[in-house]
Order: structure tokens, then C-alpha cells, then sequence
């Protein structure tokens, strides 16, 4: 059975090969082709519809000439579409790496007296599993393109079930860092191998709607955490975060097991070779357009993430907040970042993928300079204190969603290796800002604020060479 299948595979894309260079051979002469939208880069042979043109490998704004499109349509299997089961279960396995992150954040302090140890030293208990959680994503979706994604998924599960454990019973301060950092290297199976399942069984305008709604459901967890956590701290102790963690990631598991089919077929997978993995890193890092918009996002996230390091030392000394008022920070983060995907999403309809970004961008532009205009002017205080960081994250989302999916298909062939590379540039800038950047800021409503300004301005000086080529 399996072999037919693959030689129906074979057959449809030999035929849909040939019917493409047919219509390139007619595009020979010259003559341009009145079907493609303004600003688009390449040009879509006549007789192939815009979908099927991006389900080959070249999108619409990706400047690919239409001859290139010949071998990436041998390379790329019919998309099969993203079910709403799917899109939740993608959602919650990529909500495992967040919880992680957040739920813990109330107790911070109480783990440091516990374990009589001072504040920064518990602030590496979030840059250690955030570190682990980088170096991981190098190799997940690499490890998910030779293997499959559900056994690599499941194998992440069991590792972070196990270590939360570890962490919720630890003895000593040590103790709990190891298991910080196991957490770390399990979380990001989930997170890193969703966005491969998206490029498998959706492309083009579908891929964006679909990873804009995994966005926005995943997002609740930034919310709901640091709100369950503080609430859990209260009632049970430190710990029972902990446990909470690896129940979700039990329940994760079943649902893996019973709604998210294998969406990699093993003729489509790639011999695990170690030197060829080195070899593909290689031709993906020296690819500067890729590398530009990893880091333009990377950097704009940054904005974020000086808030998520910081959140312990803004809700409890800066808003005078108790360990269950994280909420007044998460709660409009997360409703930026909701509504910004969703309203990403919308925009597909209307708006090429570009005019998206550059909408977001534009919108984070003016929550930054809100945010330091107040803080100058004014003490903080609720609800005026983080209603620019609401603004910032509904921009940060309405932009990301169209980076992500413009820069993996850059790479139709291997894009559990590119959105390992690109989780692993997030998160490691995330770690480095958790662990260095944000306890130098954190003391003061103001330094966040020229952060986030800083570090949209550099996101924006990486991007402009994308805003140029759809110019010229």
C-alpha cells in the first residue's frame, strides 16, 4: 500500500513538472505575465494557478524566477491541509516550552529564600532552561526530517515529564538548575517540530492563516501561566508548579497519540548523516536573506522578552503587585499577541505578505515611543504602565507570522533544519536578554522602555533590504 501511494505521489508530480515546464517554455519569449500581483518578485507561468505556483517552492514575494520552479515542484508533495484538531494540538505542543517559562515566574523569589541563595543566581534557572531550550532546537527538526515528527514529539514528552518531576522534588539549588536545563533541552520538540508539520501539510497564504491561528491559541499560555503559577504557589507551594507541568505534558501525549497524524512520509525523509546535517547548516547560514529576517525578528523579540526576564522584578517591585497579580503584565501581552495573529490572519486576504510585516513594524514603532514617553513623564502605574507592551505584542504578531513562513520557504527541502535554526536564534537571543540584558534594566520602568526602542530599531535595520527589494 505504501508503495503505491508513493507511486501515485511520483506520477501526480511528474505530471504537474512536466505541465510547469511546458508553460515556462511558452513564458520564453518575453513576454510578461499579466497574473502576477504588483510587487511580486517572480513570475507565474500562465495556466498555473497562484496556489499551485506557491505550493512548488516559490512564493509570491520570493523573487524565484520561473524556471526555478521546475525543481522545486519535483521536490514538494501535494499539501494535504491543516484540520482545527491539528492546528490545537500544534498549538498545545508548542504551549509546553512557554508554561515552562512563565508558571514558575511567582515563585522566583521564594525559591531563592528557600534555598538561601540571591536573586540573580534564581534568575538563572530561567536563562539555563532557556540556553538548553536553544541548543536543542539545532537539532530537533533536523532529527524530525530523518525520523519522522511524531516519534521525535513523543521523545521530547517523555524527557520533559521526567525532568519536571526531577525539578519538583529537588533538594538542593543545583539540583534544581540540572533539571531546569533537561526541561530545557525536552521543551523544544513541540515548539521547533510544529512549524515543520505546518510547511509538510500547508503552503503560501494557508501556511501564514495557519501558523498566525497556532500563535494566537499558544499565546494564552503567557497569560494563563504566571496567573495558574502564582495561584498554585499560594495554595501548594513552589513545587506544585512543577507537577503541573508534567501533568499537561502527559495530557500533550494522548492527545499527540490519538489526532496528529505523521505528516512526513518516509520517502520524503533524509538519511540521518551527521556530516550532511553540518553541510545543509552550512548552505542555510550562509544564506544572508535568511539570516536577515531570523535576526530582524529575533531582535524585535527582544522587546518581549525584556518584560518575560524581567517580569518578577516589574510586577513586584516596579507595579507593587502581589505573587498572584502577574496578571496585570501577562494578561495584556498576551492580548496583543492573540489579537495580533488573528488580525495577521485577516490580513492575508487583503494584503501580500510584505505590506503585513511592514504594518506590524509600524505598529510596534508606535508602542515603543509611547512606552518611553510615558515612563519620562510619569511613574508607572495601572493600567497606563503596560498598555504600550499591550500595542507592542499585537504589532510583534501581526509581523511574525509572515517572517516566519517567508524565511522557511526559503528552504522547501529542509524546513525542520531552517525553523531550527531560526527557534534556535529566538530563543538564544530570549536566554541572553533573560540572563544578562534584563537584571542590568530591570530596576527601572524607564530602561525597559529604551530597550524595546533599541531593539526595534536594530530589528528594523535588518529588515530594510526586504522593504527595498519590494520597492524596486
Amino acid at each position: 500500500m505504501e508503495r503505491m501511494l508513493q507511486g501515485e505521489l511520483v506520477r501526480e508530480r511528474t505530471e504537474a513538472k512536466e505541465a510547469l515546464r511546458g508553460a515556462v517554455r511558452e513564458e520564453e519569449g518575453g513576454e510578461e505575465n499579466d497574473s502576477v500581483s504588483p510587487g511580486d518578485g517572480g513570475a507565474r507561468p500562465e495556466g498555473i494557478s497562484r496556489d499551485s505556483f506557491e505550493t512548488c517552492g516559490v512564493s509570491a514575494s520570493s523573487g524565484a524566477e520561473a524556471g526555478d520552479a521546475v525543481g522545486a515542484v519535483a521536490a514538494e508533495p501535494p499539501k494535504a491541509g491543516v484540520g482545527r484538531a491539528i492546528i490545537l494540538v500544534l498549538a498545545g505542543l508548542a504551549m509546553v516550552g512557554p508554561l515552562a517559562i512563565d508558571t514558575y515566574l511567582p515563585s522566583l523569589h521564594v525559591i531563592g529564600r528557600e534555598f538561601a541563595v540571591e536573586q540573580v543566581l534564581v534568575q538563572q534557572t530561567l536563562s539555563v532552561y532557556l540556553f538548553f531550550f536553544a541548543f536543542t532546537m539545532l537539532f530537533a527538526g533536523t532529527l524530525s526530517d530523518s525520523f519522522g515528527r511524531r516519534p521525535v514529539i513523543l521523545g521530547s514528552l517523555v524527557l520533559y515529564v521526567a525532568a519536571s518531576f526531577g525539578a519538583a522534588l529537588s533538594p538542593l539549588f543545583g539540583h534544581l538548575l540540572f533539571f531546569r536545563g533537561l526541561q530545557g533541552l525536552a521543551a523544544a520538540g513541540g515548539a521547533v517540530v510544529g512549524r515543520a508539520v505546518v510547511q509538510d501539510l500547508a503552503s503560501g497564504a494557508e501556511a501564514h492563516r495557519v501558523m498566525s491561528y497556532i500563535t494566537m491559541v499558544f499565546g494564552l499560555a503567557p497569560a494563563i501561566a504566571p496567573i495558574l503559577g502564582g495561584w498554585l504557589h499560594v495554595l501548594f507551594g513552589w513545587r506544585s508548579v512543577f507537577l503541573f507541568l508534567a501533568a499537561f505534558a502527559l495530557l500533550m501525549s494522548v492527545a499527540l497519540f490519538r489526532l496528529l497524524p505523521e505528516s512526513l512520509p518516509r520517502g520524503m525523509r533524509h538519511r540521518f548523516r551527521p556530516a550532511g546535517i553540518l553541510a545543509d547548516y552550512g548552505k542555510v547560514v550562509r544564506n544572508m536573506r535568511f539570516l536577515r529576517l531570523i535576526l530582524s525578528m529575533g531582535t524585535f523579540f527582544i522587546g518581549f522578552g525584556l518584560y518575560i526576564g524581567s517580569a518578577a522584578s516589574f510586577v513586584i517591585n516596579i507595579l507593587h503587585q502581589p505573587e498572584t497579580g502577574f496578571g496585570w503584565l501577562f494578561v495584556p501581552l498576551v492580548a496583543g499577541m492573540v489579537t495580533g495573529s488573528a488580525t495577521s490572519a485577516r490580513l492575508t486576504r487583503r494584503f501580500s505578505t510584505g505590506a503585513i510585516i511592514r504594518i506590524g513594524f509600524g505598529v510596534m514603532g508606535v508602542a515603543a515611543l509611547c512606552n518611553v514617553a510615558y515612563t519620562a513623564l510619569f511613574a508607572p502605574a495601572l493600567p497606563w504602565a503596560v498598555l504600550p507592551l499591550m500595542l507592542y505584542a499585537f504589532g510583534m504578531n501581526i509581523a511574525a507570522p509572515g517572517i516566519t513562513v517567508t524565511a522557511l520557504a526559503l528552504f522547501p527541502e529542509s524546513r525542520g533544519l531552517a525553523a531550527s535554526l531560526q527557534a534556535f536564534v529566538q530563543t538564544l537571543i530570549l536566554a541572553v536578554v533573560s540572563g544578562f540584558l534584563a537584571p542590568l534594566l530591570y530596576d527601572s520602568a524607564f530602561k525597559l522602555a529604551c530597550g524595546v526602542l533599541a531593539a526595534l530599531l536594530s530589528s528594523l535595520a535588518l529588515y530594510l533590504p526586504e522593504m527595498r527589494k519590494v520597492r524596486a
